[in-house]
């Protein structure tokens, strides 16, 4: 098969990240690199509160990584992070050759709090000095 780019977002267990970022960042690395996966970015995302609990953690960290691998082993790297007790879920997904370079830049540069808005509190400071109409 051939070799393609892959982008990946694996939720990380919170409560291992906290205390050692360098450590999980190197076990999904070594989930990666053991199936020949070349890792061309990753970085930290964010860390949220989640919707809903996943696997009993209300909490997670998110790793963005970019990855070339032969289409053959992202199954295998989906049933070593289904298997590690570090990585609560993964997305992996295939991009398409064009969009590689202008995909990684971007994700490497931005920041996911752009994003959100304003801070929940600022935006709650100026429904207070507003009138409704009705009043």
């Amino acid at each position: 098969m051939s070799v393609n780019t892959y982008e990946a977002m694996f939720l990380l267990d919170s409560a291992k990240v906290a205390v050692d970022w360098e450590g999980s960042l190197h076990q999904v690395h070594e989930i990666l690199t053991k199936h020949q996966a070349e890792i061309v970015a990753s970085r930290q995302w964010d860390e949220r509160r989640l919707a809903y609990p996943v696997e009993g953690h209300k909490k997670g960290t998110y790793l963005l990584a970019y990855f070339r691998a032969d289409g053959s082993h992202v199954a295998d790297i989906r049933h070593d992070c289904q298997l590690s007790d570090l990585v609560l879920r993964e997305l992996i997904l295939k991009i398409h050759p064009k969009l590689v370079d202008q995909l990684v830049n971007q994700a490497m540069t931005s920041n996911p709090h752009e994003e959100d808005g304003p801070p929940p509190d600022e935006d709650r400071e100026d429904r207070r000095g507003r009138r409704r109409r009705d009043d």
